[in-house]
């Protein structure tokens, strides 16, 4: 089973959004084989707490423009790692410290990760 073309098309809408915000290292992640909770995980981070609140706004903004709300939103009032579910579709913007620290991409290494749609700069880095 693949993800949901409904998952994937609120995934590469969020993932659009976070990259408008410059959120860096932007990851979508194929979790329906392993979880029936959700088909997508978006990973993305940011160099500091106002931006992770600044991308976290920008998808809820931008998935709110096609009737869509999270279910559920945890980790805004720390602003480290705010956690957006929206049922088909688990959003993750993390301090790139938390990013780091908690290394969701090795926790679900088996899930096929999906490619992203051209209008999203992805990998990008405080380098790049």
């Amino acid at each position: 089973m693949t993800a949901s073309s409904r998952a994937l098309e609120l995934a590469y809408a969020a993932a659009e959004a976070a990259s408008d915000k410059l959120a860096e290292d932007i990851v979508l992640i194929d979790v329906s084989e392993t979880l029936v909770i959700t088909d997508v995980f978006l990973l993305c981070s940011a160099a500091n707490d106002r931006q992770v609140k600044a991308i976290v706004d920008a998808v809820e903004e931008r998935l709110d423009r096609i009737d869509v709300d999270p279910v559920r939103r945890e980790g805004e009032r720390e602003g480290r790692w705010v956690l957006l579910d929206y049922i088909d579709l688990v959003v993750h913007v993390q301090h790139s410290d938390e990013r780091t620290y908690y290394g969701l991409e090795r926790l679900w290494k088996d899930g096929a990760h999906i490619p992203l749609p051209d209008s999203v700069r992805a990998g990008r880095g405080p380098s790049e």
